[in-house]
């Protein structure tokens, strides 16, 4: 059902009033996913209206899964291993972290992540020792690639110099992600002779400080691929645009524009905003992919020397779907979907009470879906 705007605002204050543990009817149900599907469409109707804009507008693999602008030859290969090879795996090991950013999936719980383990390493949801990775390399074979996240690698960066030689020597490339405010030359001297592929420095998490940007600088001197990866904000839009030259002559080779993901911990900074579910998935202000768009544009019409790649929830969708098709799953299987304990439909008010955002098409409700009717 097309349900109407006006529709969808009077039956979302209602969802909103009742009690968290009281259940939507069935019928219920279908007017929650209609309004659901009206803000998608809409949002995506205005993601294309700006793709349609972009010159040179290049994708990544078969079916447009993955978008970019710029020379192809600078495209993070840790990126081409998320998206076409074995996925993203991740390797953690600190639980902690110098920074309290507004757009972190951690954030207010920053202190109770529980440690990984003295001497062991999270590796695809299980513990291992560096000297288990011959182990799983001859049963489980070599990924195409890793990644070392969760939270910040350089609060114990000395740790992780041993198991980039062993994942060096096996030949799997790797990346690592940081906020950068610990990445002294040093440290990053350390982790090139190590054998370290990438490393993306996350520019909002420190404010796109100078400091920083003199270490992203640093790092391409010892890491063969540098680049940026860092949620879309609007403060990032800013601090970029304030920093834009001195960032594209640092000699970095790609920016991966993140679509800002929201869940439990981090929504309430967002609070207010236009949220979109995208496939009944990932949570996202309508701003942040806009403004990847925007950037993406701007780039491709200044002719920027480095790849700026949509790091959209269409692409991680896609990741996942090419990922289970690796490891055997039936047609259709994925592990992709929504990660809060529930619709937040308050959340959704804001959208729907915004005149500047219009649905494609509305029609009446039919009989018995009607605000006034009970519908169960």
């Amino acid at each position: 059902m097309n349900i109407s705007k006006k529709d969808a605002l009077k039956w979302f204050t209602f969802f909103a009033a009742l009690p968290e543990d009281q259940p939507l009817g069935c019928r219920q149900q279908e007017i929650a996913l209609a309004v659901f599907s009206q803000i998608e469409r809409a949002a995506e109707s205005r993601f294309q209206a700006l793709l349609a804009e972009i010159p040179g507008l290049k994708q990544l693999g078969a079916g447009p899964s993955s978008l970019f602008v710029g020379p192809e030859e600078r495209f993070p290969a840790g990126c081409r291993s998320c998206l076409l090879g074995t996925g993203l795996s991740a390797v953690r090991k600190t639980n902690r972290c110098n920074a309290r950013c507004p757009f972190c999936y951690d954030f207010g719980v920053l202190d109770t992540i529980p440690p990984v383990g003295e001497g062991l390493w999270e590796i695809g949801g299980g513990k291992y020792r560096e000297e288990d990775l011959p182990l799983l390399f001859a049963l489980q074979g070599k990924p195409t690639g890793i990644a070392y996240v969760y939270l910040e690698p350089m609060m114990e960066i000395e740790k992780y110099y041993g198991i980039i030689r062993r994942f060096h020597d096996a030949g799997v490339h790797q990346h690592l992600y940081t906020n950068g405010m610990g990445a002294t030359e040093d440290r990053l001297r350390a982790l090139g002779e190590a054998g370290l592929d990438e490393i993306r420095f996350n520019l909002g998490a420190s404010d796109t400080s100078d400091t920083v940007l003199e270490n992203m600088k640093t790092a391409k001197r010892f890491i063969p691929q540098v680049g940026i990866e860092t949620p879309m904000t609007r403060e990032f839009d800013q601090q970029f645009h304030a920093k834009k030259n001195r960032i594209l002559e640092s000699g970095i080779d790609f920016m991966n524009c993140a679509e800002l993901h929201l869940n439990e911990n981090n929504l309430v900074n967002y609070w207010g905003e236009n949220l979109y579910f995208y496939r009944m998935g990932y949570l996202s202000p309508v701003f942040s992919r806009e403004i990847s768009l925007k950037l993406m544009r701007e780039a491709a019409e200044e002719h920027w020397p480095i790849v700026v790649h949509d790091c959209s929830n269409r692409t991680k969708f896609a990741r996942d779907l090419n990922q289970k098709r690796k490891e055997g799953g039936w047609f259709g299987q994925t592990s992709y979907g929504c990660e809060l304990p529930g619709y937040p439909y308050e959340a959704f008010l804001p959208i729907l009470e915004d005149p500047s955002f219009s649905f494609l098409e509305e029609e009446k409700l039919p009989r018995g879906y009607r605000p006034g009717d009970i519908v169960l």
